[in-house]
């Protein structure tokens, strides 16, 4: 994911994670079980910066390229 991609989709789930747990009291106490993981992967979300580095793989490091 790219960083605007990341931060559209973070975001949008920290809102309904917290609208999910605001209503909670009023509605039905499954909602507060659905608000918090969806909060807590939105932070996930907008705070992984690890992902967007490409590793160089191992199997590959004393090898030639090609055949």
């Amino acid at each position: 994911m790219n960083t605007l991609s990341r931060t559209i989709s973070g975001t949008l789930l920290v809102v309904i994670g917290l609208v999910l747990m605001v209503f909670a009291p009023k509605a039905h106490f499954v909602t507060l079980i659905y608000g918090i993981p969806i909060l807590i992967l939105g932070f996930f979300i907008l705070y992984n910066r690890r992902e967007d580095v490409i590793e160089e793989r191992k199997d590959l490091k004393g090898k030639k390229k090609g055949k």
